[in-house]
């Protein structure tokens, strides 16, 4: 269902480029792995221009979804689409209308398609209109775990990880799978490790590696739980050494757990970055960037670490969990 998404909302930005919207973040169609995705930072696109390419892009995806032969994934993901753009125009009760068709399209994912789509397109900048249709979609499924996830990752994009923790911990407490529970677990790590708090923080990326099938799949969290302990002043290295210990690190982004055990350098991490078919295509640049700085903070080195940060803020999107924790990096050297 991931890629299928990521499929239709590239679709999507080429539909805003062509109405003269022009797409917020470069790598619009990666996605960093929010709970068991592949390791590549990024975002869905989000749109940004005046009330008539809003219009054009509206008209665009009204014929799309006239089509017949749209599948129920397509259809509820376009729809999603629409009730944001609809929002946006402030067309709320149309917008309300897909949301509610989402839910006799696709009765048992919806709203798992509107959390995913969400937060990409607040990238845009208009936050305001994603929290607007999560907040309709909560009032057809109050307390929906999936749904509340989303809402606190739009509100970490715009640093209010306070109000993210808040929705985090409600999401827990109403989660009703083990995927439910490893998504929110891993997105309160990420709002404890912008708090500062380092040791729940480390604790929550631990406790979402339980029930991951796969190296690709524990990565994400492996390394979040790593730059956690470095500022917790745990063993980071022991404890990334023994759950790496079996695995291949060779291919993209083992190179970057190589790195931070101490078997690389910096300067082979950059050109694995640059060269490795798997880190070009997952923007390896922007987490090569942000785990030297987290190296830097664990040997003490301030200046380092601050132009490494700075970098990693250049080089990852608004909607990445790496700029986030950047940003938050800066403020506190």
């Amino acid at each position: 269902m991931q890629r299928e998404i990521v499929r239709i909302l590239g679709v999507f930005a080429a539909l805003l480029a062509l109405s003269g919207e022009a797409a917020a973040q470069r790598n619009a169609t990666e996605s960093w792995d929010h709970s068991s995705r592949d390791f590549s930072p990024g975002g869905a696109p989000g749109p940004a221009g005046t009330d008539a390419a809003r219009n054009t892009t509206l008209e665009s995806l009204n014929k799309i979804l006239s089509a017949s032969q749209l599948s129920a994934m397509d259809r509820s993901i376009y729809l999603s689409i629409r009730a944001f753009q609809l929002s946006r125009l402030g067309r709320e009760a149309d917008s309300q209308k897909d949301i509610a068709e989402m839910g006799k399209v696709l009765p048992g994912d919806w709203q798992l398609i509107l959390s995913t789509t969400m937060p990409g397109l607040a990238g845009g900048g208009d936050r305001g209109a994603a929290l607007r249709t999560l907040d309709s979609a909560l009032q057809r499924k109050p307390g929906d775990p999936s749904l509340k996830v989303a809402q606190a990752q739009v509100y970490m994009q715009i640093a209010d990880f306070q109000r993210a923790l808040g929705l985090l911990d409600e999401a827990l407490a109403g989660q009703q799978s083990a995927n439910e529970r490893r998504t929110a677990l891993y997105f309160r790590g990420h709002a404890n490790f912008n708090l500062a708090n380092y040791a729940q923080a480390a604790d929550d990326f631990d406790a979402s590696l339980a029930g991951r099938p796969s190296f690709k799949a524990k990565v994400s969290p492996l390394l979040w739980r790593y730059a956690a302990q470095v500022h917790a002043r745990r063993d980071a290295r022991g404890a990334l050494a023994r759950d790496t210990a079996s695995e291949n690190l060779t291919e993209w982004p083992g190179q970057i757990v190589r790195f931070l055990l101490g078997k690389g350098t910096a300067g082979e991490l950059e050109v694995a970055a640059e060269v490795d078919e798997g880190a070009k295509r997952a923007n390896g640049k922007c987490p090569s960037a942000f785990f030297i700085g987290i190296d830097a903070v664990r040997r003490g080195d301030k200046q380092r670490a601050r132009e490494q940060f700075q970098l990693a803020q250049a080089r990852c999107p608004t909607v990445s969990e790496l700029n986030w924790a950047a940003a938050s990096e800066l403020k506190r050297l």
